[in-house]
């Protein structure tokens, strides 16, 4: 089987020490109790949406340090009879919480959706956040030497903060919240997954965020570039860059994902944006009783492009119906 990084045996196998700091967890702990002490104060505003099925509100709610974080949370109709389970959509790099009409699948198979911003990046939601030291282009090296100020600290507890609003609607079933996304957002949904442990189906799809050392070292294309240009840049940084990037490395999140979790997840073995072999050792780290990894032999970072999402509403009817 193809591939342009180790070979499936290999892969099938690739478990690399994890990176995680002493303070791995007590930081993440700190982290969400910080934000929590700020109100959600969530706001729904109700659209006009011509598919009559679908409840559909534009979102805010107060994510880290209080920011204000935007999206769409859809609702089947008829709903109030009866708590539904939600689906948390987080999305790729540069995304946002998109159209109504690209989550109708997960609201049609009777489930409420939540579709966040990723701060600073696509949709409505700005980054006041700000950060400390220098950096080149994009989001991957914003506060680089220091855990406390690193962009993915904002963004990861803003997704958690998703779920505190899904867990707060009496119309949601806590007990089924999926967390799903493609690249970064697949990353996200490590993320979430590995935070917090409410979260009982994970779909994260050709993850990003995994494995950094190894993803910045062989990795020519996509975001992860933007890390060896900066230590190229910067090179008496590389000790302290790869320190704070540990703390949001998702091998160590997936590590944490709850045992009683379901999982699917898939890799393209020609992915040269998320190398196969970064996706393995995050899944791999992966302690779920119930996981699968689909796998495109020669895909590239699309991944098995709608044949995934085929895969995913299965595999997501199933897991509701368990």
């Amino acid at each position: 089987m193809p591939s342009i990084d180790m070979g499936l045996d290999q892969l099938l196998t690739y478990s690399p020490p994890t990176t995680a700091q002493p303070d791995f967890d007590s930081f993440w702990q700190r982290t969400l109790a910080e934000t929590r002490e700020y109100d959600l104060m969530p706001v729904l505003d109700v659209m006009d949406y011509p598919v009559r099925s679908v409840l559909a509100h534009r979102l805010s709610f107060a994510g880290f340090g209080g920011h204000r974080i935007n999206g769409l949370y859809l609702l089947p109709r008829g709903c109030e009879d009866k708590p539904v389970p939600v689906v948390l959509v987080v999305h790729g790099y540069t995304g946002g919480a998109g159209m109504v009409h690209m989550h109708l699948p997960w609201v049609q198979m009777g489930c409420a959706v939540i579709s966040v911003d990723t701060r600073g990046q696509g949709g409505d939601t700005g980054e006041p956040g700000g950060y400390d030291g220098g950096s080149v282009m994009g989001w991957m090296t914003n506060g680089i030497l220091d855990p406390e100020g690193y962009y993915y600290r904002r963004a990861y507890t803003d997704c958690v903060r998703a779920v505190d609003f899904a867990c707060s609607r009496p119309e949601i079933d806590a007990e089924r919240i999926c967390v799903t996304g493609g690249s970064q957002g697949g990353g996200l949904s490590i993320a979430v997954a590995g935070l917090d442990n409410r979260v009982s189906i994970v779909m994260p799809d050709v993850p990003f965020l995994c494995h950094f050392q190894r993803a910045v070292d062989i990795t020519p294309a996509g975001p992860y570039p933007e890390i060896a240009n900066y230590l190229a840049k910067y090179p008496g940084h590389v000790d302290d860059a790869f320190r704070t990037l540990s703390y949001f490395d998702g091998m160590n999140l997936a590590a944490r994902i709850a045992p009683s979790s379901q999982n699917l997840w898939s890799v393209g073995l020609w992915d040269d944006v998320c190398p196969p072999s970064t996706v393995f050792a995050a899944y791999n780290a992966c302690p779920a009783e119930s996981k699968d990894i689909a796998i495109y032999p020669y895909n590239k970072h699309e991944g098995g492009h709608g044949w995934q999402r085929e895969r995913q509403i299965a595999f997501l009817a199933d897991a509701l119906n368990a």
